[in-house]
């Protein structure tokens, strides 16, 4: 089996953050979609052992920030490869925040999605989260970075947790 065909399925690059007793949390997701348009709600996959799993499932509401094409590689460093599980960790110290709709959201992106949390669905080492849109904001026109984008022109690799994470590639 080629695995790897995989790759081809279209993705973005996200933040999703919430609220870890009024520290700002989050991780990137790459598993995001648009479920219904009225109501409008949307998807989000993350695995069971990111710290920001948690958190969300206690918080309720999340959002999710558009990563662009120009968005600084730090936020993929401070949001994919470092976990908010050690308190010494502030994922937002190294990167500008915006409050929307009262949650974190990344500055250097292209917008926001904040959610209400309604649903969830165990899928083993993931959970798809389906939250209904309590409210938007774009920041810029900027072009969003694809799952694509982000290994092909940034070189960039998976985390472990990712739902696209194949050893060795």
């Amino acid at each position: 089996m080629d695995a790897t065909v995989l790759f081809d399925l279209s993705y973005g690059v996200y933040v999703v953050t919430t609220w870890d007793e009024g520290r700002a949390v989050g991780c990137i997701a790459n598993s995001v979609m648009q479920i219904t348009a009225s109501p409008m709600t949307i998807a989000v996959s993350m695995n069971k052992d990111n710290y920001t799993y948690d958190c969300l499932k206690r918080a309720d509401k999340f959002a999710i920030s558009i990563l662009a094409e120009q968005s600084k590689p730090r936020i993929i460093g401070a949001f994919g490869f470092k976990s908010a599980a050690d308190p010494k960790v502030e994922k937002f110290a190294e990167v500008d925040q915006r409050l929307v709709n009262n949650l974190p959201a990344v500055a250097d992106s292209c917008g926001v999605i904040t959610c209400r949390l309604i649903d969830s669905h165990d899928c083993g080492t993931h959970t798809i989260f389906i939250g209904e849109v309590t409210g938007a904001e774009r920041f810029s026109n900027a072009t969003p970075m694809t799952y694509s984008y982000y290994h092909r022109v940034i070189k960039g690799k998976s985390p472990k947790n990712a739902p696209t994470y194949q050893p060795g590639k």
